[in-house]
């Protein structure tokens, strides 16, 4: 019986680090991501742009195409992709920016999960979603509008979604969690940004240096241990760096 995991942005950063740690524990892994990462065999890798939302439902259903309802044994989505977006403050932020950083924070969580509940109606296992949030989805950054706007959708989504689930027998668990301070590129985008762009700049910039940041390897395993232990409960929303 097989384990399945879906994830997106799974060849980079923290997608990276949950890539290989799943796959470490025994999951077929399928990525989903704008590029193509070469010799990166831990997953089964699939492109997509997901700031063109017609593209994502295909893509996922293509990935479906490949599993067998009958032999598994648990299926799960990670929504890990994400951008910061434009970091300034709203009125100096572009329409055309604007649309991009909430089609791929917001809008394609929202299809691809729409899309794996529909997709695993016959799978009789063990099926679950995992949101990859923010604490900015409760704690507003000046010059980060975008991405904390998106970032409280996903967890109301999770919320919502979580009620609606609990009135099926078959039933999908969808939790958020919240990462911490991850070496990733928005991290590296964030602390770079001019401090007339960004006002909490220099916070950004003494994480680094104070080596405060955690790895994707490390948070990756934190979240593929709650998920394994059963601590991940149907609309939970949790920061890991209060487990």
């Amino acid at each position: 019986m097989e384990k399945i995991v879906i994830i997106t942005g799974g060849n980079k950063g923290l997608g990276e680090g949950l890539s290989k740690v799943y796959h470490k524990n025994g999951y077929r892994v399928f990525s989903i991501s704008r590029s193509i990462k070469e010799k990166f065999y831990t997953a089964e890798q699939y492109s997509c742009d997901l700031s063109k939302v017609e593209t994502i439902e295909p893509t996922l259903t293509e990935v479906f195409s490949h599993l067998d309802t009958t032999n598994t044994k648990k299926i799960l989505l990670i929504n890990n992709a994400g951008d910061l977006g434009t970091v300034n403050t709203i009125e100096n932020i572009n329409p055309k920016d604007i649309n991009y950083t909430i089609q791929v924070n917001l809008i394609a969580p929202l299809i691809l999960n729409a899309t794996f509940i529909k997709l695993t109606k016959e799978f009789n296992c063990k099926k679950e979603i995992i949101n990859i949030s923010s604490g900015a989805a409760i704690n507003p950054y000046e010059s980060w509008s975008l991405y904390c706007a998106s970032k409280a959708g996903i967890d109301m989504m999770t919320k919502v979604i979580s009620k609606e689930q609990k009135h099926h027998e078959n039933s999908v668990k969808i939790v958020s969690i919240y990462p911490g301070i991850v070496d990733t590129d928005m991290q590296s985008k964030a602390r770079n940004t001019p401090k007339e762009n960004f006002k909490s700049v220099q916070r950004f910039i003494d994480f680094y240096n104070n080596g405060e940041l955690s790895s994707p390897k490390e948070v990756a395993k934190k979240i593929y241990k709650l998920d394994k232990t059963g601590k991940l409960t149907n609309g939970l929303i949790l920061d890991i760096r209060n487990v």
